[in-house]
């Protein structure tokens, strides 16, 4: 029976049978027991399915996982320790030294420290783009060695939206996959996959979770990327691997070849794993998630209006407005809203955010987005403080740039406090 997403949010991933709890179980285990060495030998052979360690499986995670995936419309997904670890690892999964990676400019601060410093300590390079570039000036990014693109469906801190359909087909035409952080946006909103994306990833610190109660990431696998017809480009999935006795991951697990090579493979030499603590409170989150994102993105649309109407606010980029330069994109691919977050910019110096924002009642200044409770922040100074300026305008931040993050609230106190902290400037 085909469910709505609703539905899934709530019953995806775990069916309790006769005399089961109702609720998912926290499998607080590290190891699993069996009867026979040869059970236990099959299972590291990948003969067989099961569970042994739970650095590489763990029941409560695995029942979130396959929640996601089932929200996504993908075929199988992995939960990452953070939505740090769900990038790097969606990359490393098919990158190495030597490799090349394109990805859009408007990113996540700590995406764009991974890809652009770290990543190249591995030996790995990035190009950065800017989505607003014609496709002749992109086309000149790939080079033989490109072995993926990515993008944020909204992008943070800026709200830009990612023009996935455009750039699935530009991946496509040079035989690699689009990756895309579907963060912001969640699958109650946008479904990347539906529009030619290959792998979504997300931080499930931000709305899925929504209480600020646990850290972790997740990626997907739509499992519609044809490895085997880049056979050359991707033989770390289509040639055998020598650390699991010349297993080929294509021949042997067909569409779940990237994600069983990256629990076999990367889970278990790097060991990024969530809790099963972690993905329990999860899961709690995920059963509201859809309730959540409207009263969201109603909320912020409210908020953004009225932004947009004040003296003291110098721009507002919030693209459910039809204002917004991305509100076509916005209509596309998120017609029944796009999140809660809103990026605007006072009139006046930095110093003058940074006072509106000391100037706030119950809107909390955090390193956190995307939760239940309003909270602002200022990325120039916080989020993306290590970047200099030139990447600062790289990455689409301005340093008048204040992200505001729209919770749950009533959404008229949630105005009055942004009105009596610009009362106060």
């Amino acid at each position: 029976m085909k469910k709505n997403l609703e539905t899934i949010c709530i019953h995806g991933g775990w069916k309790a049978a006769k005399g089961e709890p109702q609720q998912l179980p926290i499998y607080q285990s590290t190891t699993f027991r069996y009867e026979t060495s040869d059970q236990m030998a099959r299972l590291f052979d990948l003969k067989d399915n099961g569970y042994f360690y739970t650095r590489l499986a763990n029941p409560t995670n695995d029942a979130v996982a396959k929640k996601i995936a089932a929200l996504e419309g993908g075929v199988g997904a992995v939960l990452t320790s953070s939505g740090q670890a769900a990038n790097f690892y969606a990359i490393f999964n098919i990158c190495q030294a030597g490799d090349h990676l394109i990805t859009s400019n408007n990113i996540y601060g700590g995406t764009f420290n991974l890809f652009g410093v770290t990543l190249k300590k591995l030996g790995i390079e990035c190009t950065f783009v800017d989505p607003d570039w014609d496709d002749e000036r992109i086309e000149a990014a790939f080079r033989p060695n490109t072995k993926c693109f990515f993008g944020e469906t909204i992008s943070n801190p800026g709200g830009r939206i990612f023009d996935i359909e455009r750039f699935a087909r530009l991946a496509h035409s040079h035989g690699v996959p689009l990756i895309v952080d579907n963060t912001f946006a969640t699958p109650i909103n946008c479904r990347p996959f539906e529009w030619g994306a290959d792998i979504v990833t997300h931080s499930t610190t931000k709305y899925m979770d929504g209480h600020a109660t646990q850290v972790g990431g997740c990626v997907v696998d739509s499992g519609n990327f044809d490895w085997e017809a880049q056979h050359d480009k991707f033989t770390c999935l289509t040639e055998p691997d020598e650390s699991y006795h010349g297993l080929t991951y294509t021949t042997s697990f067909d569409k779940m070849a990237y994600i069983t090579k990256m629990v076999v493979q990367l889970m278990r030499d790097l060991g990024s794993i969530p809790a099963p603590q972690n993905c329990f409170l999860l899961n709690l989150g995920l059963e509201t998630l859809a309730l959540r994102m409207r009263q969201h993105c109603a909320n912020a649309l409210k908020v953004a209006r009225w932004l947009e109407q004040n003296d003291k606010v110098g721009w507002v980029n919030y693209a459910s407005l039809p204002s917004s330069r991305d509100h076509a994109l916005a209509e596309k691919y998120l017609p029944n809203g796009t999140c809660g977050v809103i990026a605007f910019g006072l009139k006046g110096s930095r110093e003058e955010a940074i006072r509106f924002m000391d100037n706030l009642d119950f809107i909390s200044i955090v390193t956190h987005v995307a939760d239940a409770r309003t909270c602002v922040l200022h990325p120039a100074s916080h989020t993306h403080r290590q970047l200099t300026d030139e990447q600062l305008r790289e990455a689409g931040i301005s340093p008048d740039l204040v992200r505001l993050s729209v919770g749950i609230e009533n959404v008229d106190d949630i105005i009055a406090d942004l009105q009596q902290a610009m009362d106060k400037m």
